[in-house]
């Protein structure tokens, strides 16, 4: 099963209909053990970096999500879900992340507005298994004013450019962190969902 960490911030209800339009198995689950123990995680997130940090930590979710990715469970961060995978972020400096990937996450500075709404093309610059159905250049749906930066380029798999490039994919071994919308982003959000949901054990896609 996937487990979509529900720990009352994001789009829950969204996500879950996404995985079950393409037949994988993806419950909302706030129950640290069984966080730990599912087959593949989502964590989801939008709006401020310090109020998802919080609720994350308030329902006793960050430290399970933390071990899950210590034993090599998947996980896929959306939106502020991927910010919340770095250590921080200049929006809330006084919260952190999960520091699964190194780096902090900044203010787009040089952005034409803020926050960037709407749709944009994905550069790849790098390659992860669970894009490997997403083109170059492919379109998703984006609603954000922040941006990862992370310590190693290597973490960086895909960009946008808004004012510069700024970093909207980024992971390693069993996680991916995208700063866009999958699950409102049509048939390429729907790939890159497929695609993850086929690298879970227990999850038909």
């Amino acid at each position: 099963m996937i487990a979509i960490v529900d720990y009352g911030v994001g789009n829950l209800a969204s996500v879950r209909k996404a995985f079950a339009s393409l037949g994988a198995r993806a419950e909302l689950e706030r129950d640290g053990e069984r966080v730990v123990r599912a087959d593949a995680l989502v964590l989801p997130g939008v709006g401020n970096f310090g109020h998802c940090s919080r609720e994350l930590n308030r329902f006793g979710l960050a430290e399970p999500v933390r071990e899950a990715h210590r034993r090599g469970v998947p996980i896929l961060g959306i939106c502020v879900g991927l910010q919340l995978l770095f250590d921080g972020s200049e929006e809330d400096p006084s919260s952190t992340g999960l520091g699964l990937l190194r780096g902090w996450v900044q203010r787009m500075t040089g952005a034409p507005r803020l926050p960037q709404i709407g749709w944009n093309a994905l550069r790849l610059t790098g390659m992860h298994p669970w894009l490997r159905d997403v083109r170059d250049g492919d379109y998703f749906y984006f609603v954000h004013s922040f941006a990862p930066t992370p310590a190693e380029q290597s973490y960086v798999v895909g960009g946008v450019e808004y004012g510069g490039l700024w970093c909207a994919a980024a992971g390693g071994d069993n996680l991916l962190g995208v700063q866009f919308h999958p699950e409102k982003s049509g048939a390429n959000g729907l790939r890159l969902l497929r695609a993850f949901a086929r690298a879970t054990v227990g999850a038909r896609a």
